[in-house]
C-alpha cells in the first residue's frame, strides 16, 4: 500500500511541475520550432516580431493545448519512470553518476513514447504562420486529420519515434544525471533555506541548459520530421541519421544548433521550475498524504 501511496505522490508532484513549466514557458517553445524549421526567420528577435506582427500574443500559444493536455502524464511518467529506474540501476559498485544517467536515459525512453503523437500534433499547430489563433483548426482536428490522412503508426502520429526518444533521452540522461550527482554540493534546506533555495534553482537551470545544449540535433531532427515538408508531395525528411545527416550536408553544422537560444531559455529556467515544483509539492504530499 505504500508503495501505491509513493508512486501516487511522485507521479502526481511530476505532473504538477510538468504543467507549471509549460504555462510560463511555452511561447519560447514556439519560437524554436520555428527557427529549426527554416521558416524564413533571420533569428529569434526576427522570428518574435514577425509572430507578433502578424499573429498577436496568441500566435505565441498557438498549439499549446496538446502539450498541456500531455504535460500531466508526460512529466509524472518522467519523474515517477526516473526514481523507479534509479532503484533498478542503484548497485554499491557503479558510480552515483553513471547510476542516475542510466536512470535519466530510460525515464526519457520511456517518456518519448508517451509523447510522440502529442508532440507531431503541436509541431503541426506551431508551423502554421497563415492562420490567427481564431481561424486555426483545433487540436483534435489535427489530430484527426493526420490520423484519417498518414494512420496511427510511424508515419502518422508517431512519425518521428526515433529522434523523439534520442531528443527525450539524451536530455533526461544529462538532466538529471548532472542535477542528482551534483546535489550534495547544495547547502542543507533546514539549516540554509535561501541558500538551498538558490543552489537548487542554479543547479537545475544548469543540467536543464546543457542538457538542451546535448540534445538539439535530435530536436531538429525531429521538428524536421514531423513538421510541414519543403515538397509537400515528397518526404525530404525522414529518418533520424538521416535528416541530421541531410540538414549538415545541405545547411551546415550550425543549423543542427538552429532555436539553442530559445530553447536554453525554456529549458534552462524551465528545468529548474520543473525540480523545484517537483519537490515542493512532492514534499507536502508526504506531509499531509
Amino acid at each position: 500500500m505504500e508503495k501505491l501511496k509513493e508512486g501516487g505522490r511522485q507521479i502526481t508532484a511530476g505532473g504538477s511541475a510538468g504543467l507549471v513549466e509549460v504555462c510560463l514557458m511555452y511561447p519560447l517553445d514556439v519560437v524554436k520550432t520555428r527557427l529549426q524549421l527554416g521558416q524564413q526567420d533571420k533569428g529569434m528577435m526576427d522570428c518574435v516580431v514577425k509572430t507578433l506582427k502578424n499573429e498577436g500574443i496568441g500566435g505565441f500559444y498557438k498549439g499549446i493545448l496538446p502539450p498541456i493536455l500531455a504535460e500531466t502524464p508526460k512529466r509524472a511518467t518522467k519523474f515517477f519512470t526516473f526514481e523507479q529506474y534509479k532503484i533498478a540501476f542503484t548497485h554499491s559498485e557503479i558510480p552515483l553518476p553513471v547510476t542516475m544517467s542510466f536512470a535519466g536515459l530510460f525515464s526519457g525512453l520511456t517518456e518519448a513514447i508517451v509523447i510522440c503523437p502529442f508532440e507531431v500534433v503541436k509541431v503541426r499547430l506551431q508551423a502554421d504562420r497563415n492562420s490567427s489563433v481564431k481561424e486555426q483548426r483545433s487540436t483534435a482536428s489535427m489530430a484527426r486529420e493526420i490520423y484519417r490522412n498518414e494512420g496511427f503508426g510511424t508515419s502518422g502520429l508517431y512519425r518521428g519515434l526515433g529522434a523523439t526518444l534520442g531528443r527525450h533521452g539524451a536530455w533526461n540522461m544529462v538532466y538529471f544525471g548532472l542535477y542528482h550527482s551534483c546535489r550534495e554540493v547544495i547547502p542543507d534546506a533546514k539549516q540554509n533555506p535561501t541558500s538551498n533555495l538558490i543552489g537548487r534553482i542554479a543547479l537545475g537551470f544548469t543540467a536543464g541548459s546543457l542538457a538542451s545544449i546535448f540534445n538539439i540535433p535530435f530536436d531538429v531532427a525531429k521538428s524536421r520530421i514531423q513538421g510541414p515538408q519543403p515538397d509537400p508531395f515528397t518526404r525530404k525528411y525522414s529518418g533520424t541519421m538521416q535528416t541530421i545527416s541531410l540538414v549538415y550536408k545541405e545547411e551546415g553544422f550550425g543549423a543542427l544548433y538552429k532555436g539553442l537560444l530559445p530553447k536554453v531559455m525554456r529549458l534552462g529556467p524551465g528545468g529548474a521550475v520543473m525540480l523545484i515544483v517537483y519537490d515542493e509539492v512532492y514534499s507536502w504530499l508526504q506531509k499531509n498524504t
